[in-house]
C-alpha cells in the first residue's frame, strides 16, 4: 500500500505521483515517536498535484511545532475536476524528483486530507463492503487493521463481478 504522511516529502511525493496511477491515497501519522503510524484520513492525485503547483506551501522544517500551516490554500483552488495545465504539471514532477533541493522540502498535508474518509476493517463482509461502494459511489476504500493501521486499498474495479470471481478462485484454489 502507498500511504503518505501528514508531512511528505516534496522529492517522494513527486515520484509516488510519476510513478503509480493511484486516484487517491491513504494519509498516516504516527502519534508519539514510540508508536505505529495509524490511518489520518485520504487525499485525492488531483488535490495533491494541485499543491505540487505551489512552491510557497514548502518548508524544509520538519517539526511539527514549527511546521507552518498559517497560510493553507482554500478549498476551491485545489478541489478540481481536472488539471488546468497537465504538461506543466509533469515538468515540475520531473523537476521535483531530479533537482536535490527538493529532497530537503516538505510539504503539510494535514490541512488538505479528508478526516472523514471511510475504512473497512480487514476482515469486514466483502458484501458489505460492495454495499457501500455502491451506495456511497466511492472509488476507493482503505482497509485498515484492529490497530487502525493501513493494510490495503480496495478499488471500484477490485469488486467487479469477473475479476472477483477469478480472485476467489485462486484463493480457493490455494486452501
Amino acid at each position: 500500500v502507498r500511504v503518505l504522511h501528514l508531512k511528505e516529502n516534496i522529492a517522494s511525493l513527486a515520484w509516488l505521483l510519476a510513478s503509480t496511477s493511484h486516484g487517491g491515497f491513504p494519509v498516516v501519522c504516527r502519534p508519539k515517536p514510540d508508536h505505529a503510524e495509524v490511518f489520518q484520513g485520504t487525499i485525492k492525485r488531483l488535490e495533491l498535484c494541485m499543491l505540487l503547483e505551489n512552491e510557497h506551501l514548502f518548508e524544509a522544517e520538519t517539526n511539527c511545532e514549527s511546521f507552518s500551516s498559517s497560510h493553507p490554500l482554500p478549498y476551491e483552488k485545489i478541489t478540481v475536476e481536472k488539471l488546468p495545465n497537465p504538461s506543466r504539471l509533469a515538468m515540475l514532477l520531473n523537476r521535483y524528483t531530479t533537482d536535490p533541493r527538493y529532497q530537503q522540502l516538505f510539504i503539510n498535508l494535514e490541512p488538505y486530507i479528508n478526516r472523514s474518509a471511510m475504512s473497512v476493517q480487514a476482515h469486514f463482509s466483502l458484501q458489505r463492503t460492495y454495499i457501500i461502494f455502491r451506495t456511497l459511489g466511492l472509488r476507493h476504500l482503505t482497509v485498515v487493521n484492529l490497530q487502525n493501521r493501513v493494510v490495503g486499498v480496495i478499488t471500484r474495479k477490485d469488486l467487479m463481478p469477473f475479476p472477483l470471481e477469478e480472485k476467489l478462485r485462486l484463493q480457493l484454489a490455494l486452501q
